[in-house]
């Protein structure tokens, strides 16, 4: 009998000074998760029954779609991160074992499954295949918040597709895709999968799956018409200028004395921002190349769509460079007659009258029309906005979500040169097509709470919840009503039901608020007066709802409402 007397659940009055999310505030208050560490939490009990639940539906939707459940280590050599060009990532951690080997603390596996396909494959008959495991993950996190949301160590459920082509790995991706939507469904998530960068995974596509919530880290551009991006990726058609200034046969030349920023010449010149063009000089990959990027004024640049338009990293060029590389002073820089290559934003196609600096000191152009007046390359690389349309022409919203889960069209980015290779029918070497799919427990723990919670504490999805319901006894010392409670403990454990009862010898304000914040879906209360009516007193924890139950079939009745809960 899991008695709450007996049970390590520590609930606090207040939560802790640093905590911003709900979902930090409240996993500490519940007892459920304490800190050790910058980044670095334990699970308590209750918390880690929450953690196993979640496991245990992934668990069985892997298994659903023949994935196979393994697991490879943490700690790894180097090699063969130095091998996919992956031990440079900051946020990895090094170190050397005792002769002086190079290791790393994985963040994800990708190195360590390829490497063993690679050794163990050898034919197209042993394609396809889908391995996942349940591991602990380790990222030097810059900085860690959100409680258990951006954490230095966490365990992960990372699965992995070998293919033998591109169609092979299209379905494997669709087989996790699906098996994902039914994971969030079941864990009673709201989200929504959206279209997103690859980041340091690589590879030809990637979409996450996002649960909206107000302490979410990631913003994603959404419409009526289905449209769902991660910002970092998200296009857009921009919203139009109002009053644009009127076209001219050629650009001439204004003073603008002491206006360097966008705000000062807009106000100087009396135009909207978006009738400016920004210029941004930028510094290109490992040449260090310059390129003046052109953006609307009242636009921003988004460096992730940059990066991924130039194939190349890329960083804003230093004051000191600008003169020297751009040939202009700082806060005056344009494109026209620029010596450095021109990359113009799609936004700034077709716009004509546009206000752009000249390349000298004290001076702006007006009239400026890039498709007119230089030759320069276009891109999408502003971040969209609020009131933007989508591709289908509705309006574009933004909204906070956490990222629960990730997956990864990789083709052969580790498998190439990790050397992961099969002989195909006629006897010919091919490269394996692979796929990698990520989901974080405690992302989806977090994300509930963050979703569900209200004033009293946390409200757990059925599904999730650590006990399905806690019994709350009353009146110290009345052996009747622990008698009524113990045998109402026993019937539900009969029915198949997780109970939890406490039995402390607290106040009832104590009992109902340590209830109320530990968030199972159900509590029966069980006192002097409703033995005297016959009945109990049922709570449905979400929306704080109740009713009285008579005693006499109640374990059943009860298992029948606990049914229908979200």
């Amino acid at each position: 009998m899991t008695r709450l007397s007996d049970y390590f659940l520590p609930t606090l009055k207040d939560p802790p000074a640093d905590a911003e999310a709900i979902s930090h505030q409240l996993l500490v208050r519940a007892g459920m998760v304490r800190q050790l560490g910058a980044g670095l939490w334990t699970y308590l009990p209750a918390g880690w029954r929450v953690h196993r639940k979640i496991e245990a539906i992934l668990r069985e939707e892997m298994d659903a779609i023949g994935a196979q459940e393994m697991l490879a280590p943490v700690l790894q050599p180097a090699e063969h991160w130095e091998k996919t060009g992956r031990y440079a990532i900051d946020e990895l951690f090094k170190l050397e074992d005792r002769r002086g080997a190079p290791m790393v603390l994985a963040m994800t596996h990708e190195e360590a499954l390829t490497s063993h396909v690679a050794r163990d494959v050898r034919s197209y008959r042993d394609l396809p295949v889908m391995l996942y495991q349940f591991q602990v993950k380790e990222r030097d996190e810059p900085r860690p918040r959100a409680g258990v949301l951006r954490t230095r160590e966490f365990i992960m459920k990372d699965a992995y597709s070998f293919d033998r082509d591109q169609d092979g790995l299209e379905a494997s991706y669709a087989r996790q895709s699906e098996a994902y939507e039914r994971i969030f469904e079941r864990c009673g998530l709201e989200w929504y999968r959206v279209e997103s960068d690859v980041g340091m995974m690589g590879g030809s596509g990637a979409h996450e799956f996002m649960a909206p919530c107000a302490a979410g880290e990631n913003d994603v551009a959404l419409s009526d018409a289905g449209y769902a991006a991660n910002v970092e990726v998200a296009c857009a058609t921009a919203s139009p200028i109002e009053e644009l200034p009127e076209p001219l046969a050629a650009p001439e030349p204004v003073a603008t004395p002491g206006a360097r920023s966008i705000d000062e010449v807009s106000a100087l010149l009396d135009v909207p921002r978006g009738a400016l063009i920004k210029s941004m000089p930028m510094i290109v990959g490992e040449e260090e190349r310059p390129l003046l990027c052109l953006l609307r004024g009242d636009h921003s640049l988004n460096e992730i769509k940059l990066r991924n338009a130039l194939g190349a990293a890329v960083r804003q060029a230093r004051q000191e460079e600008i003169g020297e590389r751009f040939g202009s002073p700082v806060g005056f820089v344009g494109p026209i007659g620029s010596p450095a290559g021109v990359l113009a934003d799609e936004a700034l196609r077709g716009m004509s009258g546009m206000v752009a600096g000249a390349n000298r000191a004290d001076t702006h152009l007006l009239g400026v029309d890039l498709e007119r007046d230089l030759s320069a390359d276009w891109a999408d690389f502003r971040t969209v906005e609020v009131g933007d349309c989508c591709p289908a022409g509705a309006e574009i919203r933004i909204e906070p979500a956490i990222e629960v889960g990730n997956i990864f069209k990789l083709g052969t980015r580790y498998s190439k040169p990790l050397g992961a290779t099969f002989l195909d029918e006629d006897g010919a070497e091919q490269t394996i097509v692979m796929g990698s799919y990520g989901i974080g427990p405690a992302r989806i723990l977090a994300a509930a709470v963050e979703q569900f919670a209200d004033d009293a504490g946390i409200c757990w999805p059925r599904a999730i919840a650590p006990f399905d319901i806690e019994i709350v006894a009353l009146g110290k010392g009345d052996e009747e009503v622990a008698k009524v409670a113990n045998d109402l403990y026993e019937d539900l454990r009969a029915l198949g039901l997780d109970v939890l009862y406490d039995d402390r010898e607290a106040s009832p304000g104590q009992k109902f608020a340590d209830a109320e914040l530990l968030g199972c879906p159900l509590r029966a209360t069980i006192g002097r007066r409703g033995l005297e009516a016959g009945e109990l007193e049922l709570q449905v924890r979400r929306g704080l709802e109740q009713s009285a139950l008579a005693l006499d079939g109640a374990a059943q009745e009860i298992l029948e409402r606990w049914q229908s809960l979200a």
